[in-house]
């Protein structure tokens, strides 16, 4: 049974000096659930979170929380966590102060605020804490007081625009699975901004991917990556083995669905397995290959059960358990493949067969 929406946002549109930035956007959270608001720079993703927090008024749509359109609510009535990039972090305060800080403002006790603060860097990992100096906290304990912070008064809703976006990537990609464990042990419902997708595959029950302010793709992490719903959003995701194509043939399986697709590509017929639908035959596609889905020949096996392609092998980058490596193939065409340290590639510049695996390749329509 599907779970009722905490947070419901409907054909939300937003322009500044006539320009649009948000185009009949909707979507929907779960409580307790993460959901990641994925895109490029320039996307509409931070109007987006500021409009639902109050910050902005969209030009036309609602939001709706827990069944209450909050049209003309304030931002302090609205009872949401808000963490930024910048942290705004109070250099003159120490820890337990930044963190109460909120607590105040809304006026309560000092015992309840001691207890607050408590439990809250406790959940961070920072339990110790409370009277260290800001300034001389490391990076990551900065990130953590500014999470304690917007936890701190039990939001029902927590939003987070870049959080991680100031620090270096090896930093980044430490926090980044500690901030999935905070959230899901603590259980808030959480929207989260980033145009880093390593993050949003980590952190996400569900993608939102926002384009030009329009929702391109929305499903969990898993759906996304293998079943891009355009070209754009599979070079977005770093998939750039895209191949423009023609439909050859199509083999119908049972109740019309068809089983197998010929796609007449520049490196020659792939064939594809497909559920449902299918272009018709001569429709124009695109045929995205993943660069996992290679597997290198050695010399003299024959395979006759998936596609198989030729060209030279033109880089090979060692990287640890797997090679990134760079393939000419049939007309001028160049792709990139992640293949196992164990497989029997030849040296830079030699020939090179490659089999693909039919799992990895998939449908997309044809580039505009």
């Amino acid at each position: 049974m599907q779970q009722m929406a905490l947070l419901e946002v409907s054909h939300v549109s937003k322009a500044f000096g006539g320009t649009p930035v948000l185009r009949d956007v909707s979507l929907s959270v779960a409580e307790g659930e993460t959901v990641v608001i994925l895109g490029p720079s320039g996307g509409g993703k931070s109007t987006l979170l500021r409009i639902i927090a109050g910050l902005e008024t969209p030009d036309a749509g609602t939001i709706v929380f827990d069944g209450r359109d909050l049209a003309g609510v304030p931002v302090h009535q609205r009872g949401f966590g808000l963490m930024f990039q910048d942290l705004a972090l109070f250099p003159h305060l120490d820890v337990f102060d930044n963190v109460a800080f909120g607590l105040r403002m809304a006026g309560l006790s000092r015992a309840e605020i001691e207890a607050r603060v408590d439990e809250a860097l406790a959940l961070v990992g920072l339990a110790g804490f409370a009277r260290r100096d800001v300034h001389r906290l490391s990076g990551g304990e900065r990130q953590r007081v500014a999470l304690a912070r917007s936890l701190a008064p039990r939001p029902r809703l927590l939003m987070l625009d870049e959080p991680l976006g100031a620090l270096d990537r090896a930093l980044r990609d430490r926090l980044v699975g500690e901030l999935r464990a905070i959230l899901k042990g603590v259980g808030v419902t959480s929207l989260y901004v980033t145009h880093d997708q390593a993050e949003a595959f980590v952190l996400a029950d569900r993608i939102i991917l926002l384009h030009q302010g329009r929702v391109e793709q929305e499903g969990i992490p898993e759906a996304v990556y293998r079943q891009p719903a355009t070209p754009f959003v599979a070079r977005f995701l770093g998939l750039t083995n895209l191949l423009p194509g023609r439909v050859a043939m199509a083999e119908v399986g049972a109740q019309h669905a068809v089983s197998l697709l010929t796609v007449a590509t520049p490196i020659g017929p792939l064939v594809l397995s497909l559920d449902g639908a299918a272009p018709p035959v001569g429709g124009e596609v695109t045929v995205l290959v993943r660069p996992e889905g290679a597997t290198v020949l050695a010399e003299g096996q024959n395979t006759d059960r998936v596609p198989v392609i030729s060209g030279t092998l033109i880089e090979r980058i060692f990287q640890g358990t797997y090679y990134r490596i760079r393939v000419r193939l049939a007309g001028e065409v160049e792709m990139t493949f992640e293949v196992g340290a164990e497989e029997p590639l030849p040296a830079s510049g030699a020939p090179i067969r490659l089999a693909l695996r039919r799992e990895a390749l998939s449908l997309l329509p044809a580039v505009a």
